[in-house]
């Protein structure tokens, strides 16, 4: 059943819409950030934690603050003016939608190689089985998923239900690893230790690429659009950014306090460690369960989002969407089980997004102040000062780990 919006002042009709949509603007949330906790979430939080140690919070306060100022304003435009991010680029500067979408694809794919290396790094902690073939059935899975159900729906109900496990998993975990919690919430205002490549594939790897995309891409897929519906699209952002920054500090918490205790960490899988010797066995197969949840739902999330900026291309796209999405979904782990090295990928593919996401984020504020596209909505300067922020910090901070520190993960 779709809902058309109207710009009426028809309160009974405004209440229809909203309780339609009720289950895809949480849908939206939980797929944004499920998209972003995905298995380079972990180990990138793991990795510069053992680096940072209780330095690691601010690096976490900073990227969530970048995230609002990412998130809120990418969400308002594209919902606004009605049109998907490259959609409204083409209207802003023709061709512009189909480089930004190229952008996007590029990202979404190196994002979804890491997806499909954690779900091969997750079977292989739960079962014992290689890498390759817990990448390989999972991959299965992810197809299935999309073959076998209504994909909005779909979609809604399985990162709901992946999240919430995620997140309450970690926390026993943290629990169990005892984190000097003083020392953590003071860092986290007043670091010792501060890391722009940390920040950049940390901002990478929760909002950047396709995943700035992935809810309002939702929303607008579910008929919530318009300027009637911005108090559903602003809930929808914020609990999405909340969702996420939960889990993240969450995970640090337990990373810290493995890492202070003097643990050394398995090189090739980080997380591990700190799930097994917080918990012991029980702990290292929670690791598991986490690891694929995180993976096989950003698989999902990746997959949607970047077959979302093939519909410009051509209508073929739009009229086979299961099965470019399942193409998508197999390039991938052919990828992945080609090149193997999935702790590298997973960073590399962070990094790689924090660069795609100023740029993303500047074609969304330029189309801002355009009128026209955004039908007569003015967008608040506050937004749109916070949004320019973002792209220059990120601008900055992502040309510099590209060029410096990208080249040092494959020596």
């Amino acid at each position: 059943m779709k809902f058309q919006l109207k710009r009426s002042g028809n309160s009974s009709n405004n209440k229809r819409i909203v309780f339609g949509g009720g289950g895809a603007v949480l849908g939206a949330a939980f797929l944004m950030a499920n998209s972003s906790i995905g298995p380079g979430f972990l180990t990138q939080t793991t990795v510069f934690t053992s680096q940072l140690l209780a330095g690691m919070g601010f690096v976490i306060l900073v990227s969530v603050l970048l995230d609002i100022g990412a998130q809120l304003n990418t969400w308002r435009v594209l919902t606004v003016s009605e049109l998907r991010a490259q959609d409204l680029a083409n209207k802003l500067l023709p061709g512009l939608g189909y480089f930004l979408a190229i952008l996007v694809i590029i990202g979404g794919f190196a994002f979804n190689i890491g997806n499909i290396a954690g779900c091969g790094l997750g079977m292989n902690v739960l079962t014992g089985m290689s890498f390759e073939t817990g990448a390989i059935i999972s991959c299965v899975v992810a197809l299935a998923l999309f073959w076998l159900s209504e994909i909005g729906k779909m979609l809604d109900g399985f990162t709901k239900t992946l999240g919430v496990i995620k997140i309450l998993l970690t926390l026993y975990i943290a629990f169990s690893a005892h984190p000097p919690l003083g020392e953590a919430l003071r860092q986290t205002i007043l670091p010792e230790k501060i890391s722009t490549v940390a920040i950049v594939a940390l901002v990478g790897g929760t909002v950047g690429g396709y995943i700035t995309f992935s809810g309002a891409h939702r929303l607008l897929d579910a008929g919530i659009k318009g300027q009637d519906q911005l108090p559903q699209v602003d809930r929808s952002a914020m609990s999405g950014i909340v969702i996420s920054s939960i889990m993240r500090y969450v995970l640090f918490l337990a990373v810290l306090g493995v890492v202070v205790q003097g643990v050394v960490l398995d090189a090739n899988n980080p997380p591990a460690s700190v799930f097994k010797h917080a918990a012991g066995e029980l702990g290292f197969r929670i690791f598991g369960v986490v690891l694929w949840s995180a993976a096989i739902s950003s698989v999902v999330g990746a997959a949607y989002t970047s077959v979302s900026f093939f519909k410009t291309f051509h209508p073929v796209f739009v009229k086979h969407e299961r099965l470019c999405i399942s193409v998508f979904i197999i390039l991938s782990t052919v990828i992945f089980v080609w090149i193997g090295k999935p702790k590298q990928l997973l960073i590399a593919a962070g990094i790689v997004n924090g660069l795609i996401l100023p740029i993303g984020l500047a074609i969304i504020l330029i189309a801002a102040m355009n009128r026209t596209l955004m039908k007569g909505y003015r967008h608040p300067v506050w937004m749109q000062l916070s949004g320019w922020a973002v792209v220059i910090v990120m601008g900055i901070m992502g040309a510099k780990a590209i060029a410096g520190d990208l080249p040092k993960l494959w020596r």
